[in-house]
């Protein structure tokens, strides 16, 4: 295919990123799926949640392994050189932002009246832990350790771009993941070790988006557009018999008012639409795409990592409003974006900050460059 750049991936970058301020508005404040209104207040927002749940953080995983395996083609280096890039990239982020968020979340807490236990576990070394191991420390942050882990895999995930059949092996990983996690809760429910058991098999399941990534990376590279677009109607007849699954999931969750992470056919609905939306875009990438996104795409990371700031803030002053539920979830979907998208605008254009959200190189190494270039003169 075109050695362009990939429009219709930006695309993606930035679907990916706006989903989840769009997921985490349709929440209520305690992450929950509105118990304290009426069933029919509930439908709306839940919808909607199915919907934009379609671009889960799986699609950030996905994205991710495609994008590295394309730059490993176009410049070769070792697998320790790539996690070195990759600490550099992910991990410094994460870790700057961890600290943040830690203490930022001190402001929700005090409005709804928890501040204790939220400085309780400001002082606690185990809850430190969970916050770098496990990203636990605000509910969006746990992509960035587990990308980091899916990568130490990501030569598995190139022999799949060799052999892309390979990519349907996501299915065995999901079923994997899916008996290993029952099997985990059942045994180790009261253990402290639980979350830790969990994301590591999450982890190493998760190889089966990187292997479906780099099957995609294969077809790409040796599809024909012809080709690639007969695909198209199937990818979509298939993602509408998903999201149906998916539908029936969201619908017991509105008559609950919670979530049913036990549901089978809500949990295939839910971890294969991002694999269907990556290839249904796939396929008719080779048509004309707006270059406005490309231009747009770069800030996505930055709108994942901040929107939470924003979020924060407008629960905290509809904290106490009779309003319904969808009124809320697009005061805040609303409110969030347009802060988030300031913030991370501002943060772009400043040297010292950039790096935090991906658009700009660590102060030092920028110092460390500038130096050398002045030696050069």
């Amino acid at each position: 295919m075109s050695a362009k750049r990939l429009i219709w991936l930006d695309s993606l970058r930035l679907i990916a990123g706006l989903s989840m301020v769009a997921l985490h508005s349709t929440a209520d404040p305690n992450g929950q799926a509105w118990p304290d209104y009426e069933t029919a207040e509930r439908i709306a927002p839940l919808i909607l949640r199915a919907v934009v749940y379609i671009a889960r953080t799986e699609l950030f995983l996905i994205i991710s392994v495609f994008l590295l395996i394309m730059a490993l083609d176009r410049r070769p280096r070792s697998y320790l050189d790539t996690l070195k890039e990759q600490v550099r990239r992910l991990l410094l982020p994460f870790s700057f932002w961890t600290v943040f968020y830690a203490f930022y979340g001190l402001i929700k807490a005090n409005a709804f009246g928890y501040a204790p236990s939220a400085w309780a576990s400001l002082m606690s070394p185990s809850e430190w832990l969970g916050f770098f191991l496990l990203g636990d420390v605000k509910y969006h942050m746990h992509f960035l350790p587990t990308l980091f882990g899916l990568l130490l895999f990501y030569p598995l995930f190139r022999l799949a771009q060799k052999f892309p059949i390979l990519g349907l092996s996501i299915i065995g990983f999901l079923v994997i993941r899916r008996e290993l996690d029952t099997f985990l809760y059942a045994h180790f429910w009261q253990s402290e070790h639980l979350p830790y058991l969990l994301r590591m098999v999450k982890i190493l399941t998760y190889a089966g988006y990187g292997m479906f990534a780099g099957a995609m990376v294969g077809i790409w590279q040796r599809g024909e557009a012809g080709v690639l677009r007969q695909w198209f109607p199937f990818v979509v007849f298939l993602a509408g018999l998903l999201f149906l699954m998916k539908l029936t999931a969201t619908w017991k969750s509105i008559e609950l008012g919670r979530w049913v992470f036990e549901d089978t056919a809500g949990y295939w609905a839910d971890f294969l639409m991002p694999a269907l939306l990556f290839a249904g875009c796939l396929t008719i990438g080779y048509r004309s795409w707006p270059s406005t996104l490309s231009k747009l795409a770069p800030y996505s990371f930055g709108i994942y990592l901040c929107h939470p700031i924003f979020l924060d803030l407008c629960e905290i002053a509809l904290r106490g409003a009779n309003y319904s539920p969808i009124y809320q979830v697009f005061s805040k979907i609303s409110l969030a974006l347009v802060g988030t998208s300031i913030f991370v605008n501002l943060l772009s254009k400043n040297r010292f900050f950039a790096w935090t959200i991906g658009l700009g190189p660590l102060p030092s190494i920028g110092l460390q460059k500038h130096r050398i270039k002045e030696s050069h003169r």
